[in-house]
């Protein structure tokens, strides 16, 4: 492993901001050799790691989601496992089940994929709802239990769920409860004119197929380093009126018209949870409220139920929190 750093001190100081900001820019730079004009959605990944929380990807096919996952796990040196989530997937397949040895005649835990520290739960709405539903203690808890018996999670965990938004037939919308659990919802979008070209370059000079590897991406840093950087970020100074900001753009969405269910507390959390790892990733101490502007779409866009009649206007969450967005005043600091 490429030890660009010891873990930071996770006590508040320019040093130590400095340090963590450096290995994120890292971290950035080196996946964005896998993947290829994504910065966006690379960044939000990091914030929502370092940030303790999980995310969902959505994308069409070939946009490289699973690509982004994998090189972060290879940048990351923690455990990394993936399902591929199918309509007969099982709940077991998932978090584990007890196995009853004929030898031993005793029953022995056999622990799912879920062990690890990064888990990649690819076209996550392919599975059914009993199954997603396993993910929901996992990703609340950081716990598993089976047969009666918990058993804690590697630490630092995070669930990276990916599905495709046009593809309908064979899936199974996710439940509003499961959807709240994750931090951020990041939208993979088509890359730009020259960054598409770069993209076509790299995959045929002196390639067979059309998989980019992660293979020679470094390892940069431990899971001792990322818990490390979890810590200082959860000690970024939220000032009462830049909290008390997040608090009205959240309450806005209730009261919105053609909202039919607006984001809940838990929207709230997540966006100063998230904010406070963006001002890390710019060496501050203080969260401002362009760091909580940047990330209410991210927050908040998978926590709003429209009415029928907003989406027949072909209005999505995105256009409705920006509208919210310009009617909500943000303090000055």
């Amino acid at each position: 492993m490429t030890d660009i750093t010891a873990a930071p001190e996770t006590r508040p100081g320019n040093d130590n901001f400095t340090k963590a900001a450096q290995i994120l820019a890292r971290l950035q730079s080196e996946i964005a050799r896998a993947v290829v004009g994504q910065q966006e959605a690379i960044e939000l990944t990091l914030i929502a790691l370092v940030a303790g929380g999980h995310v969902l990807v959505e994308g069409v096919p070939g946009l490289g989601k699973t690509l982004l996952v994998r090189a972060l796990a290879k940048t990351f040196g923690g455990g990394f496992a993936r399902i591929q989530f199918t309509p007969d997937l099982m709940p077991s397949d998932v978090t584990g089940h007890a196995l009853y040895e004929l030898k031993s005649q005793e029953f022995k835990i056999r622990k799912g994929p879920v062990f690890t520290h990064l888990l990649l739960a690819d076209e996550i709405n392919r599975a059914p709802a009993k199954t997603q539903a396993a993910l929901l203690e996992v990703m609340q808890e950081n716990q598993v239990t089976i047969e009666g018996q918990s058993f804690p999670l590697p630490r630092p965990f995070m669930v990276l769920a990916t599905q495709n938004p046009i593809e309908q037939e064979g899936t199974y919308p996710l439940p509003e409860a499961q959807l709240d659990r994750f931090l951020l919802k990041i939208v993979v979008d088509y890359p730009g004119e020259r960054e598409e070209q770069a993209l076509l370059s790299l995959v045929t000079q002196g390639r067979i197929g059309d998989v980019l590897e992660v293979d020679s991406l470094a390892t940069l840093v431990s899971t001792e380093t990322m818990q490390g950087m979890q810590r200082l970020a959860a000690a970024v100074r939220i000032e009462d009126r830049v909290r008390d900001y997040a608090v009205a753009i959240v309450r806005a969405t209730r009261q919105w018209p053609g909202v039919a269910i607006g984001a809940g507390p838990r929207g709230g959390i997540a966006l100063l949870r998230a904010a406070r790892v963006a001002a890390l990733m710019a060496e501050r101490d203080f969260v401002t409220p362009d760091d909580v502007k940047r990330l209410v779409l991210p927050a908040l866009r998978h926590r709003l139920v429209l009415s029928p009649e907003l989406e027949m206007e072909g209005l999505g969450s995105a256009e409705v929190l920006r509208q919210i967005l310009e009617s909500v005043q943000a303090p000055r600091l």
